[in-house]
């Protein structure tokens, strides 16, 4: 947040503009007051001639300082010596007294208008230091996480009527940040901000005051951009132990859920390797079956892995068309044993819009959920909620409680370890797929006991 205010110059010199100002009320005031003074009238005392004399010279000092002030003060002493003393039009004087009025007129007035000089100077000065304490105070009271590069920046150009404002590398010349458009050639500014950063800036020429608050900024921001620096690098940290976390989940899943089918399947092929065992043909067909259970688990967890993956790094690409949903479920479940699932999908509903393999994904990861937790089998429901399909897969396992039910679509998530197999990626791909053809994937608990999991399907026509 900048100040909004141009930081006034401190110093001898007034701007040019209150300058000239004083300089015209001077020539224009005092003909003025000459030529009004010169009517004859009742004659006024010298000494009254001169106070109002004074009052224009004070104004003058007072608007255009010291020089249009000593011009005054000179200017009105020609003319009154001119046109009001006797002998007039003549810079000589008859009378002791009067020659004495005008010099102590001229002396009091050069007082006078340094006197007020001083004291619009040192107004002013006080005005600078009071916007530089505000200026300085933004970012000395601020911790560094608060202390934006850009707004140090802006503040640069606010503060010192910039048109551009950057931090630079030193060595190289790359540029870290900029505010404003981009200028070429020598900067007007260019301040040390730190032992690898130089602020430079675009716009009128500084003096030597402007540096103190100048090269604070430029440490601020410095400071500023180290923060930045800080943070980047606290998110990479937090990104890496992140994506460290998730290895060792993989890692322990992966160990577990890979070692258990390859042993099965090793301990199935040795078995029938065995020249001096006459197995039965009963006992052939479960080994056989044993190993197909196995290499149908390792296709699954492999599937996932690979899934999870393509998730992960945005690979995920949905090809909608019209759909039946009843086609896909069925699909989906033809592997399914009849008596684990019950299907009640009407085949009168309107078409969906959906991607059909992605589909078909979501509704296997979440119908296998199910039936690792169901007791008594798996129900599957369909019907139409305004313009979309709810597809309920309702199971009456143990159930989970509403505040796990976030933790559900973690990958490599499994509560409570109740499954014995899988590592915990059903749910999270079914999620990242649903989102991808435009649905929407949410649990409830089911009224009996057990999970529901509807799956939200935008209408073909909608």
């Amino acid at each position: 947040m900048t100040s909004g205010r141009t930081l006034p110059r401190a110093g001898n010199r007034l701007p040019a503009k209150r300058r000239w100002t004083g300089l015209a009320i001077a020539l224009v005031g005092l003909p003025a007051l000459t030529a009004v003074l010169s009517v004859p009238t009742d004659t006024l005392a010298l000494g009254t001639v001169l106070m109002l004399y004074i009052m224009v010279v004070v104004l003058t000092a007072a608007v255009g300082g010291i020089g249009p002030g000593a011009l005054a003060a000179a200017f009105s002493f020609l003319l009154a010596n001119w046109f009001l003393v006797p002998p007039f039009h003549t810079l000589s004087v008859d009378r002791q007294d009067s020659a004495i009025e005008l010099v102590v007129f001229t002396v009091v007035a050069g007082v006078v208008s340094a006197i007020v000089h001083l004291a619009a100077r040192e107004q002013a000065n006080a005005a600078r230091s009071r916007l530089e304490s505000q200026v300085l105070s933004r970012f000395t009271s601020e911790p560094v996480s608060m202390i934006t590069l850009d707004g140090v920046l802006n503040e640069v150009r606010a503060t010192f009527g910039m048109t551009s404002a950057a931090l630079v590398e030193r060595d190289i010349g790359d540029v870290v940040a900029r505010v404003g458009p981009q200028e070429f050639g020598r900067p007007s500014i260019s301040v040390p901000a730190s032992d690898s950063l130089l602020l430079v800036a675009y716009g009128p020429t500084l003096f030597a005051e402007d540096r103190r608050v100048l090269t604070r900024l430029a440490s601020t921001a410095a400071r500023a951009w180290e923060g930045q620096q800080l943070t980047e690098q606290a998110a990479r940290v937090v990104e890496l132990a992140a994506v460290d976390r998730a290895r060792s989940a993989l890692l322990a899943a992966v160990g577990h859920d890979l070692r258990t089918p390859l042993a099965g399947i090793k301990a199935s092929v040795s078995s029938l390797r065995q020249d001096d065992v006459d197995w039965t043909p009963t006992e052939r067909s479960e080994l056989l079956e044993a190993i197909e259970e196995g290499a149908d688990r390792l296709t699954g967890l492999i599937a996932n892995l690979l899934a999870m993956s393509r998730l992960e790094a945005g690979g995920v690409s949905a090809k909608l068309a019209p759909v039946a949903l009843d086609e896909v479920v069925a699909r989906t479940l033809l592997t399914v044993v009849p008596a684990e699932v019950t299907i009640d999908v009407p085949d009168d509903l309107p078409l969906i819009l959906s991607d059909v393999g992605l589909l078909e994904r979501v509704v296997d990861n979440v119908v296998d959920n199910a039936r690792r937790y169901a007791r008594s089998g798996v129900r599957i429901t369909a019907r139409q909620v305004a313009d979309r399909l709810e597809l309920a897969v309702v199971d009456d396992g143990p159930g989970v409680a509403e505040a796990d039910w976030p933790h559900m679509f973690t990958p490599f998530q499994r509560l409570n370890d109740r499954s014995t197999s899988g590592v915990g990626l059903g749910l999270a791909i079914a999620e990242g797929f649903a989102e991808a053809i435009g649905a929407t994937l949410r649990p409830s608990t089911t009224p009996n006991g057990g999970l529901t999991m509807t799956l939200s399907l935008p209408l073909a026509d909608a």
